[in-house]
């Protein structure tokens, strides 16, 4: 008897031990995973869906992304959206939900800083600099200024060069970025201001069919995220909230064509 009573100590502590290691080699594994809800700006999808993948991989968690641009999102979160965390592609919206008590106290952060870039697909044009808006073309691409930051960079920079009004009759605008991207990439527009995100990594011949905007000519494109009041008691949402804020994803983003804040 006494043999099997030692034999049965053995195998618990064997069990405790294997649980142990468990433990300790998944500390970041959820007991029960979450779904989290993310309102994205549009001009963010293909990091965020990186750094989501990502996410889940590591804590198990799943997470819905929903892209727009940063104006109709908004609006869908004042008119009750059930959106947990909302990456902005600018300050003035998350800072506005802020004000009106939309989001968790002290959430709001910086994420990311945008960089404008002028862009053709046509192989055969080459842009080298901001005479390419002088050449012959016919219709030049730009998020709506009115609810893009993006579109509101790409107005600054043709007012710095003088050639807001003399190129206006040939804009042709996107609700957000992503649409004034597709103008181009679909040669709907022979060129058009797009982020710097869209063209890394990717077959769209930049640098050589793009110019890269100098910071100096707009405004920065600052990228604020926040917290979501929905998410107050949802410890995965702010999980992924400061997972966004750690210091490996603030690297990645860098190679996804950000600045940092």
């Amino acid at each position: 008897m006494s043999l099997q009573k030692s034999g049965y100590h053995r195998i618990g502590l064997s069990l405790f031990a294997f649980f142990n290691l468990l433990l300790w080699f998944t500390p970041s594994m959820p007991l029960r995973a979450e779904e989290i809800l993310v309102a994205t700006a549009s001009n963010f999808a293909v990091p965020m869906e990186q750094i989501t993948t990502d996410f889940e991989r590591q804590f198990g968690h799943n997470v819905t992304l929903v892209f727009g641009s940063s104006g109709r999102l908004f609006a869908q979160i004042q008119h009750g959206a059930p959106f947990q965390l909302f990456l902005s592609a600018d300050q003035e919206k998350p800072a506005a939900l802020e004000s009106a008590g939309y989001i968790v106290n002290g959430s709001r952060f910086t994420y990311a800083r945008g960089h404008l870039v002028l862009w053709s697909n046509d192989i055969e044009r080459a842009i080298e600099g901001p005479a390419a808006l002088q050449q012959d073309w016919s219709r030049l691409a730009l998020a709506n200024p009115e609810l893009a930051p993006y579109g509101r960079a790409a107005q600054e920079v043709l007012t710095r060069l003088g050639l807001l009004e003399s190129t206006r009759s040939r804009w042709i605008m996107g609700e957000n970025i992503a649409q004034a991207y597709q103008f181009v990439a679909t040669s709907n527009a022979d060129l058009g201001f797009v982020a710097l995100s869209q063209l890394v990594g990717g077959e769209s011949g930049f640098p050589n069919r793009g110019w890269l905007v100098p910071t100096e000519y707009y405004g920065p494109i600052l990228q604020d995220a926040v917290l979501l009041t929905s998410a107050q008691s949802c410890a995965a949402c702010r999980q992924l909230f400061d997972y966004l804020q750690s210091e490996p994803v603030q690297q990645q983003l860098t190679r996804f064509g950000y600045l940092r804040p």
